[in-house]
């Protein structure tokens, strides 16, 4: 089962897949963890040149390009194998931030962006999405305030971040089926709660 975590910036994805990975083990699966962009030793190199602040003058079609080229060999070099072993994958970002973030951020052509995404990735899409919403004003602070890696896409201005969240709720309400929105506003153990409910309801399909 490949689950994902998706949401705007200081949304927790990162800090909460340790522990639902954690959680997975608990219940009998194995469990492989992965992020984007990066996962793999050329996907990682491909991230420090998206993130890096030095490079402010890239192109919107230049980043699709970039995320995508790394997604690839991530898809094709771990997730994909991982999968077939009968692994639970849970990433932390996949193909929907090129929607959020280039699609609505941008205001990029989604259809040309869905089209991409699929040669990228195969066609290969996630059996469940977590949502993990925050206010972008709360996430941004959560950001500049947690000593971590600030980089060239945390620095876009606000109104870029609203235009993200704003394409996660219709990218969520588009496929009800897959998506669980998670108020991320909330304290981090409730957080986690809230999406180890979620994923144990679908991981309990597949026993």
């Amino acid at each position: 089962m490949f689950i994902t975590l998706e949401g705007p910036e200081g949304s927790g994805k990162s800090c909460q897949i340790p522990g639902l990975a954690e959680y997975v083990r608990e219940l009998g699966f194995e469990v492989l963890t992965t992020r984007e962009p990066g996962g793999t030793a050329i996907g990682d190199q491909v991230r420090q040149v998206i993130m890096s602040l030095k490079n402010t003058e890239m192109n919107p079609r230049t980043e699709i390009m970039l995320f995508c080229a790394a997604r690839a060999q991530l898809v094709e070099q771990v997730i994909r194998p991982a999968l077939a072993r009968g692994v639970v994958v849970i990433s932390d970002r996949y193909g929907d931030s090129t929607l959020a973030y280039q699609g609505y951020g941008h205001r990029l052509d989604l259809s040309i962006l869905r089209q991409i995404l699929d040669f990228a990735t195969g066609g290969l899409k996630p059996d469940l999405t977590l949502l993990l919403d925050v206010d972008v004003n709360e996430g941004l602070r959560r950001r500049r305030s947690s000593g971590g890696e600030w980089n060239r896409l945390d620095a876009f201005e606000v109104e870029f971040h609203e235009r993200v969240r704003l394409g996660y709720h219709e990218l969520a309400q588009s496929e009800p089926e897959r998506w669980r929105v998670i108020d991320s506003n909330q304290s981090t153990e409730m957080v986690q709660s809230n999406c180890r409910q979620v994923l144990g309801q679908k991981l309990a399909t597949i026993k």
